[in-house]
C-alpha cells in the first residue's frame, strides 16, 4: 500500500473511536455552543450561528452546499430543534471520511465527537464546515399550535417551514454563497421543494425522504440538531438534581417518559412550561382526559357560556397579548421570535 494511502489530513480528527454510549452525563460530555441557560430557562426560542469557516472566509465566492435537518420534531417534552450545515462544494468529501449519517444510527458519543469536532479550532471540520441551529422552545411551539378560534393556528408544519427559511436566510446573510439546499422534508417532498425554490431561485433545491441518510451534508445537520437537543434535555434534568435518562427520549411512547409526566404533574399548573409541549395530546388526556389527575376549574369565558372553556385554551397566545391573563405569559407566536 502507497503512503500517501488512506491517510488523513494532519488535522483530522477521529470521530468515530470514542466509547459506545447511549446515555452521557452533560458533565462528562461536550455541551455545544448552541446551549444558552439563559435562554433556555426563560423559553425563548433563539438561533446559534457558528462562525464562518476559515475556508470560506478566505474567498466568499466559493461555491457552498447546505443540509438542514430536525430533531425533536415528535417528543412531548424539549425543544424542536432546526439545524443546518454547510461546506465548500469541493470539500464535501470530509463529511465520508469522518462518517456522517443519520444522526439516530450513531450513539450519543460519536454524535458529541463529531460536533466537538466541528467546534475544535485548527480541526479540518472547523476550518471547511460552519452551522446554524434554531432551538423552538416547548411554550412557542404550543402557543402556535393553542391559538384561541378565530387567531389562526400555527401549526407543527408551518413552524417548521419559516424556521428552515430563516436559517438558509441566515446563513446567506453573512455572505456564504449557498448553490445547492439538502432538506429532509416535512410532507409532500415535491410541494416543499417547490416553495423553497420560489423563495431561493440562486440555489438547487433538493427536498427528499430520509435526505439524512442520502446526503452527507444533512447528516451533518441531524447531528448538529440533535447534539444539541439533547443537551437541552440533560439541562432540564440536571435542573431536577436527576440525570438525563429520567426524562427518557422525551416521546410520549417512552415509558420514562410518561412515568415523568405522571410523578410530576400538578394538579393547578400542570407541568413546567418550559420543559413540556401543552399541545400535545399526551399532556391534553392527563389534564383533560377521563384519568386526569389535574383539579377541574370552571372558567370565564366572555365570548361562551361559563364554565364552557377548557383549560388548556389559556395557553394559547393570541394577537393582542395585553391583558390576556395566561395566554400573554404563555408567549408569542413562534415566527415573531425569527
Amino acid at each position: 500500500m502507497a503512503d500517501n494511502e488512506n491517510t488523513q489530513p494532519e488535522s483530522f480528527v477521529d470521530t468515530q473511536n470514542v466509547p459506545d454510549s447511549q446515555d452521557i452525563p452533560i458533565s462528562e460530555t461536550f455541551v455545544p455552543p448552541s446551549i444558552s441557560i439563559e435562554k433556555i430557562f426563560s423559553s425563548e426560542s433563539y438561533t446559534h450561528h457558528s462562525p464562518i469557516p476559515k475556508q470560506i472566509l478566505a474567498d466568499k465566492t466559493i461555491p457552498c452546499i447546505l443540509g438542514i435537518d430536525e430533531a425533536g420534531r415528535g417528543p412531548v417534552l424539549g425543544p424542536m430543534v432546526y439545524a443546518v450545515a454547510y461546506i465548500p462544494k469541493t470539500t464535501e468529501q470530509i463529511l465520508k471520511a469522518h462518517k456522517f449519517d443519520d444522526s439516530k444510527k450513531l450513539t450519543a458519543s460519536v454524535r458529541s465527537a463529531l460536533l466537538k469536532a466541528t467546534c475544535t479550532p485548527d480541526t479540518d471540520l472547523h476550518d471547511s464546515m460552519g452551522w446554524s441551529a434554531t432551538l423552538m422552545s416547548p411554550r412557542d411551539i404550543s402557543a402556535g399550535m393553542l391559538r384561541p378560534a378565530g387567531s389562526g393556528t400555527y401549526n407543527l408544519n408551518a413552524q417548521a417551514h419559516d424556521t428552515t427559511a430563516e436559517l438558509i436566510r441566515g446563513v446567506m446573510a453573512q455572505g456564504v454563497n449557498i448553490t445547492e439546499i439538502y432538506v429532509d422534508t416535512v410532507g409532500p417532498p415535491q410541494t416543499y421543494q417547490t416553495k423553497l425554490a420560489k423563495m431561493f431561485p440562486n440555489a438547487s433545491v433538493t427536498v427528499a425522504k430520509k435526505a439524512d441518510s442520502l446526503y452527507p451534508i444533512v447528516s451533518a445537520a441531524s447531528v448538529c440538531a440533535k447534539v444539541t437537543r439533547d443537551a437541552v434535555i440533560e439541562v432540564f434534568a440536571e435542573a431536577e438534581g436527576a440525570d438525563g435518562t429520567v426524562l427518557g427520549s422525551g416521546y410520549p411512547g417512552d415509558e420514562k417518559t410518561k412515568n415523568w409526566l405522571k410523578q410530576t404533574i400538578d394538579p393547578v399548573f400542570g407541568w413546567d412550561g418550559r420543559v413540556t409541549r401543552f399541545s400535545w395530546r399526551t399532556v391534553r388526556d392527563m389534564l383533560e382526559g377521563k384519568t386526569a389527575k389535574a383539579m377541574e376549574a370552571d372558567w370565564p369565558d366572555d365570548n361562551g357560556e361559563e364554565g364552557e372553556q377548557k383549560i388548556t385554551s389559556f395557553f394559547g397566545g393570541g394577537v393582542d397579548m395585553a391583558g390576556a391573563g395566561l395566554a400573554g405569559w404563555y408567549g408569542k407566536p413562534v415566527q415573531t421570535d425569527f
